[in-house]
């Protein structure tokens, strides 16, 4: 009996240590699985903060870019006349000037790959608004019938309307345009202004400036109306010819954009803002334009 009792202790001692190896096994498992399950979510946590902050980093950059979106991927496609000197004339084969300058800048600020395609003055709007080109930069000035068809950015010059007349003419200020044939480049602000202010019949258009001083050197019109810049430049360049001292109207220039393409504008804007702050502008405009 006292064996028996003696077994029946022993088993109930090796039960109760296996019941309480088994409670610890049980106890280290679970402990290391919640640990397993800890650093498992800590990792996935880590990485969520990763991916998180990548985002805002690519959104960052987005908003920074403008959300830029041009007809070419990577590169800016600017339309222009290049018959417009100092603001966009040949060179050789290239296209320089105030304007080409102002847009590589630009076009260097947001990431991209300046291309000049150089057209007809009077077709660059309808460029920009088929999406041939990106913008028109061509000595180009803000005014109600072309802001019904584009948009444009903050103005980055001035641009001064003059009237270039043969040395000795009878034709001394503005007033004395009346009943003259006035030559102007098709398409521009000069063209608009004298038809409203002396009649169609008396304003014969040209394609560009330089045809249309060369009717003046020819005697086909009694002056010729167009932007400062461009006057000095063909003046002096052809001998007999003068600027009047009084100006014919005073406008500013800026970029068209395409009213489908605001965010194109918006990092246009903010390129060119900081460019005129630090003084980038103002160096090109030097560089080309003599103070007087």
């Amino acid at each position: 009996m006292k064996k028996l009792v003696a077994v029946l202790l022993a088993g109930a001692m090796c039960f109760s240590l296996a019941a309480c190896g088994s409670g610890t096994a049980d106890e280290t498992v679970t402990s290391d699985a919640e640990v397993a399950v800890e650093e498992t979510t800590d990792e996935t946590e880590a990485a969520e903060d990763e991916t998180a902050a990548a985002d805002t980093e690519e959104a960052a950059d987005t908003a920074a870019a403008g959300e830029v979106t041009t007809a070419t991927e990577g590169v800016l496609t600017m339309g222009t006349n290049a018959a417009f000197p100092p603001y966009e004339y040949y060179e050789g084969d290239a296209i320089v000037g105030i304007d080409a300058e102002v847009a590589q800048a630009i076009a260097e600020k947001l990431g991209l790959t300046l291309e000049i395609v150089d057209m007809d003055f009077g077709s660059i709007i309808t460029a920009v608004q088929t999406g041939k080109v990106d913008v028109g930069i061509a000595g180009m000035t803000v005014e109600p019938d072309r802001l019904e068809n584009v948009d444009f950015t903050d103005s980055y010059a001035t641009g001064v309307q003059v009237v270039i007349v043969p040395e000795g003419s009878e034709i001394a200020s503005v007033d004395d345009l009346e009943g003259k044939l006035i030559g102007v480049q098709e398409s521009t602000t000069g063209w608009q202004y004298c038809t409203e202010d002396y009649g169609d019949e008396n304003v014969i258009p040209y394609p560009n400036g330089a045809t249309a001083v060369q009717a003046l050197m020819d005697g086909k019109v009694d002056c010729v109306v167009i932007d400062q810049q461009p006057a000095l430049s063909f003046v002096e360049a052809n001998e007999g010819l003068t600027i009047l001292d009084t100006e014919y109207a005073v406008e500013d220039y800026a970029i068209a954009v395409s009213k489908d393409n605001t965010g194109l504008k918006d990092a246009i804007n903010t390129a060119l803002n900081e460019l005129i702050e630090d003084g980038t502008v103002q160096g090109i405009l030097d560089k080309y334009i003599s103070a007087e």
